[in-house]
């Protein structure tokens, strides 16, 4: 290694050029990088919704309805203007009304009250609009055009649209507050005015270059998109920090700056990798979940975290030492306090919060397993933002809606009709729209329009467009999924597919629910392999990992005990990234306690490792809480929000148990340390310093 750290030193010119030709094609790059907003995207392609979807495609012209439109104040005559009106919005596939599914031309008493009801109540028209899939912007706003801003809208591809347009400036805003306010811990925590520019320097080198080097995985996800960057600033901030203390140290030693940063490197180079290693591989856990979006941000994230180690390694050295005159000309003293008054209080109180940790480990735990949770789109935007409120205005009136669609083999008109019976039995099943239920089968295929049959019958199948009374998700629309495929199987074993939001939304479910038990064993265990291999101790990866994952139960036990509903997307994604960035303060914090116990007494170790290390983990903790609650705030996406918040409150918690709990179960557990870890030998105090 020191071969290879003094060819980095010796050849400045080049290193630092090809990162900042590097850092420029990232920069043009990233904005060539798609991002996807449609969360049902990210479902696995053998589920039964996603399959469906894709026959239901190849099958028909016409998509799955995913918005509803409603105009106020209205006649029938001007609905059907501004039915026209919509169908000829760009990115509109089709606008189903009350004229598809009953004969407008006779009086509105003489039909059907629950079929009128449908689409047309108290002077005001509901449409059903089929959106293309990558058009949701562009016909969301064109709609909105047509119908006003006095008339409403929503569905998934309306919530599509605004996640797509609103996430962007948010995610603009958010990465502007993030970098000021880590500069401004930077200079509050080191010692030189350039010491914070350097740092922000090699973390825009890394963003840049990851961000353009995304355009590998042709599209990233709108999680991706929104938190990527800040968290890979929040969980890497440390690593240069880290080599600039490490050059000051070696630089005392050996005059020769380049020669002391190859010592730097040297020395530096196991604790920053395996403090990457962990945070690397609490990313890549997320590979291993069925539901894409986990995958999407972990090797985005693993891959920026990998690069960071590289800029490290490579890029920083050799900038540190171009500006190393200016950080010996810009000291300053340091603007912390010691923190030994600090180190002696958390001594005085480490034991009582050790009882108490142990106390919350399992209610905290049994709560964090017990939330109530959403797994689709349907809430991400709350009652204060427009969607909220349209949505809201269409429920009031019609109440909650969603459409399935299902396909069955064509053909058998006499079992089409009475699926179509016992489908209308179920008592959430308003309309269908079907061959059998809008023509009749007693009247011949050959009779109809081509226009009309096509919406109806493919070559190998009839569609049934069916309209259910029930909201996208929740355990009432899982149940209405279950009854209407098992009455379909019924009729068409095996051989039929339904699909719709609540039924993707089922889906999704089903696959991220069976993802949880598997994504954190593998987070956990890999983590612990890693601590054991590298610490060379059974007990200390067991109590490392103990204090961080009860932080990471604690802090999603939170919503429990609040009554509030938690985005499953969230809670499985902050499982694993709280686990992976924050293990490394308790890392750093025990390598700190077991160097000092070679040669002091278990209390001034204490007291110690609590005063020396203080200081870098509030940095690290307090930016990644910051980020955290910058994007909780500021984002108006429910999913990114809530993780946001679940990141900065997690940061907290890993932050109090490491500095408050952690000391006391290392003095605790001193002993059974000692004697579960490979070439450690703590000091032992005499007779007459055991009586002091």
């Amino acid at each position: 290694m020191r071969k290879f750290f003094q060819a980095i030193v010796n050849n400045p010119k080049k290193i630092l050029i090809s990162f900042l030709m590097l850092t420029l094609i990232g920069a043009g790059l990233q904005s060539m990088v798609a991002v996807n907003y449609d969360i049902t995207d990210y479902l696995p392609e053998d589920t039964a919704s996603t399959v469906s979807l894709k026959t239901m495609e190849e099958e028909f012209d016409g998509g799955i309805p995913n918005a509803r439109v409603m105009v106020r104040d209205v006649t029938i005559p001007q609905a059907l203007e501004y039915k026209e009106k919509i169908e000829n919005c760009q990115g509109v596939s089709n606008v189903t009304w009350l004229d598809d599914v009953a004969d407008i031309l006779q009086p509105i008493a003489t039909m059907d009250a629950d079929t009128v009801d449908t689409y047309y109540k108290d002077n005001a028209a509901l449409f059903t609009v089929t959106i293309e899939d990558g058009k949701q912007v562009e016909a969301v706003d064109a709609i909105r055009e047509v119908v006003g801003d006095d008339n409403a809208l929503t569905g998934d591809a309306v919530s599509t649209a605004v996640a797509t347009t609103g996430t962007v400036n948010e995610v603009t805003k958010i990465a502007i507050f993030a970098v000021i306010f880590i500069f401004i811990m930077l200079i509050l925590t080191t010692t030189s005015w350039v010491e914070p520019v350097l740092v922000m320097i090699g973390l825009g080198v890394t963003v840049m270059i990851n961000s353009g080097s995304n355009l590998i995985f042709k599209e990233i996800s709108f999680v991706t998109n929104a938190a990527g960057a800040i968290l890979l600033i929040a969980v890497s901030l440390d690593y240069s920090v880290f080599l600039i203390h490490r050059f000051e140290e070696c630089l005392e030693e050996n005059p020769d700056p380049k020669e002391a940063m190859v010592d730097a490197l040297c020395k530096s180079t196991s604790s920053i990798l395996s403090s990457g290693l962990t945070t690397v591989i609490g990313f890549l856990a997320l590979l291993f979940m069925q539901f894409e979006i986990g995958p999407d941000l972990g090797r985005v994230l693993a891959k920026g975290v990998a690069i960071s180690l590289i800029t490290v390694f490579v890029f920083m050295p050799d900038l540190i030492l171009v500006a190393q005159p200016w950080l010996e000309k810009s000291k300053h003293r340091s603007f912390l306090p010691s923190f030994k008054g600090f180190g002696r209080l958390v001594y005085r109180i480490m034991i009582p919060l050790v009882c108490v940790f142990v106390v919350v480990i399992t209610p905290s735990y049994l709560a964090s397993n017990a939330n109530d949770y959403y797994y689709g789109a349907s809430h991400i935007y709350g009652a204060e933002t427009q969607l909220g409120q349209d949505t809201a205005a269409i429920e009031d009136l019609y109440g909650k809606s969603d459409t399935y669609v299902a396909m069955v083999p064509r053909g058998d008109l006499a079992t089409e009709h009475k699926l179509s019976d016992e489908l209308h039995d179920i008592p959430q099943v308003k309309s269908i729209l079907s061959y059998v239920d809008t023509v009749g089968a007693e009247i011949p295929m050959e009779y109809l329009d081509a226009n009309t049959l096509s919406k109806l019958e493919s070559d190998h199948y009839s569609r049934f467009v069916i309209t259910v009374d029930a909201d996208y998700e929740g355990k009432d629309t899982f149940k209405l999924v279950e009854n209407i495929r098992n009455t379909i199987n019924k009729y068409y074993p095996d051989s039929y597919y339904l699909a719709g939001s609540g039924v993707s939304t089922y889906d999704l479910m089903d696959t991220i629910t069976a993802d949880t038990v598997k994504v954190n064993l593998i987070a956990i265990g890999a983590i612990f392999l890693v601590l054991l291999l590298t610490m060379k101790s059974i007990s200390l990866p067991v109590i490392l990992v103990l204090a961080i994952e009860t932080a990471v139960w604690i802090n999603v036990a939170i919503p429990y005990f609040q009554g509030s509903t938690v985005f499953y997307i969230s809670y499985l994604i902050i499982s694993s990234i709280q686990l992976g960035a924050t293990v490394d303060y308790a890392i750093l914090f025990t390598d700190r306690y077991t160097e000092y116990r070679q040669h002091m007494a278990k209390k001034e170790s204490v007291i110690e490792t609590v005063s020396s290390v203080t200081s870098s983990v509030m940095t690290s903790g307090t930016v990644l809480a910051v980020v955290g609650f910058l994007l909780g705030k500021l984002s108006s996406h429910g999913i990114l929000a809530q993780l946001g918040y679940f990141l900065g409150f997690g940061s907290l918690l890993s932050l109090f148990i490491v500095l408050f709990v952690l000391p006391g179960l290392l003095y605790l557990l001193d002993g059974l340390i000692q004697r579960s870890t490979l070439h450690l030998n703590f000091y032992k105090p005499n007779k007459e310093e055991i009586v002091k």
